[in-house]
């Protein structure tokens, strides 16, 4: 395959939107809370043992957090966790029109 054969497409900063999926927005925010908490436990070098011993959520969770299996977490929960981890937490959402729809775009900060 040479360049000739290839087309550049430029996403929209949201992979799940861009695959069209319904909760695109929840999605991309779970994906990014998840990945601060990954973050996390790899700086501070704990596993998943060491992070419920820490403060107090199943190891479980965290191994579901750490292998991306965000469907059976609310949002809430996940920022529940973060400031269980001693994290200070702030969230800042914007909102902009595309396409006579509403397009949420989290950002942790």
């Amino acid at each position: 395959m040479n360049n000739d054969d290839m087309e550049l497409v430029r996403g929209s900063g949201n992979v799940y939107r861009d695959f069209d999926r319904l909760n695109a927005g929840l999605e991309q925010a779970r994906a990014i809370v998840a990945a601060k908490i990954i973050g996390i436990l790899d700086d501070r070098k704990l596993s998943t043992r060491d992070a419920e011993k820490q403060t107090g959520v199943s190891h479980a969770e965290f191994s579901r957090i750490r292998n991306a299996q965000l469907r059976r977490f609310t949002l809430d929960r996940m920022i529940t966790i973060l400031g269980k981890l001693d994290e200070d937490v702030e969230i800042n959402v914007t909102f902009s029109s595309r396409r006579h729809s509403v397009a949420i775009t989290p950002q942790l900060l």
